[in-house]
């Protein structure tokens, strides 16, 4: 049946046209995912990034995310490619699923903020695609399986810490919008102000997109203000370590003049001078926990089922972050 199917040879006229009406009469369809199983693609796996094409990339998150996902493939026997898909393109969406289909690729992980997207989800459960999202939103937790971390618990938990310094003066740099896991960070830090007796007039939030530059840009116009917040907080480290070349460039002293806290704990974080001050988000364990639930789905043969994993975070403080002076 198979090389019938297949237009191979070997196979008689009568033979193919039998196969054919029995093909017609079941409503059979090839299954790519069986398909792919079969063949060198079964272990193939991609790891989707979603990105705008012509802004500066975050150069921590999707090396990290990409050398957590090789290592875990690698010992599971299995091979690991990126895909990059620009955050504009209109057909985004089908070109994942094509990814599926044309059976390329045995199975998917996907990035924010594709690990956002419940349209796509719901559109890969109900073709079976063998998927796991990284970081997803709450309502694609509810369609797919996914690993991650408490985002708004580490927000809050900045929060808490920079109110213990005595800060109660504030610049936030978010990331993307519609990034739903970094904006988790910020609810986090805005309830930890609540606690406190703060409101958000206390906050002055900018929206940048994780590159340096923009935290280059964003933290000198916060530094410029007449009412220079005390520390700024960054949705990741780029982000804070642009704001930390900004505040040298206008020679502020830090943290005697301003404290800046970053999220991520990116190699370079800790080799700039300060250091910052940052959350450590396990982002090579997410990946390589992704892979595994991908691969044990495949080798079972399970469709794809909601399911979260949560792994584990904790606050790095150096050098960046002092008690408040006003």
């Amino acid at each position: 049946m198979s090389r019938a199917l297949n237009d191979q040879a070997n196979v008689s006229a009568r033979m193919r046209e039998r196969v054919m009406q029995a093909v017609k009469a079941l409503d059979y369809r090839v299954n790519p995912q069986a398909r792919s199983l079969a063949s060198r693609s079964g272990k193939a796996l991609t790891l989707i990034n979603c990105t705008a094409f012509d802004a500066d990339p975050n150069s921590y998150y999707f090396a990290a995310l990409e050398l957590g996902g090789l290592r875990a493939a690698a010992i599971a026997g299995f091979e690991l490619s990126t895909l990059n898909i620009d955050v504009d393109d209109p057909y985004r969406s089908e070109k994942v699923i094509e990814l599926f289909e044309s059976g390329r690729s045995a199975g998917v992980i996907l990035a924010p903020p594709l690990s956002d997207d419940s349209a796509l989800a719901a559109a890969l459960a109900e073709r079976k695609c063998p998927v796991v999202c990284v970081s997803p939103s709450d309502a694609v937790r509810e369609i797919l399986p996914g690993v991650g971390f408490d985002e708004a618990g580490a927000g809050e938990e900045v929060g808490k810490l920079v109110l213990a310094h005595g800060h109660r003066r504030f610049g936030y740099l978010l990331g993307i919008e519609g990034h739903l896991s970094a904006e988790k960070r910020f609810d986090g830090f805005l309830r930890a102000l609540a606690q406190a007796g703060l409101g958000a007039e206390a906050v002055t939030p900018l929206r940048g997109n994780f590159s340096f530059r923009s935290g280059v840009e964003l933290g000198q116009g916060l530094l410029d203000s007449a009412t220079r917040p005390t520390a700024i907080v960054c949705a990741n480290d780029d982000m804070a370590v642009g704001a930390l070349f900004a505040a040298h460039r206008m020679h502020l002293v830090v943290p005697d003049d301003i404290s800046i806290v970053g999220f991520d704990d990116a190699p370079i974080s800790a080799h700039i001078w300060p250091p910052l001050t940052t959350v450590h988000q396990p982002i090579r364990r997410i990946a390589a926990s992704a892979v595994e639930q991908l691969v044990e789905m495949l080798l079972r043969g399970q469709a794809p089922r909601p399911r979260f994993e949560t792994i584990g975070y904790h606050l790095v403080e150096r050098e960046s972050l002092a008690t408040a002076r006003d």
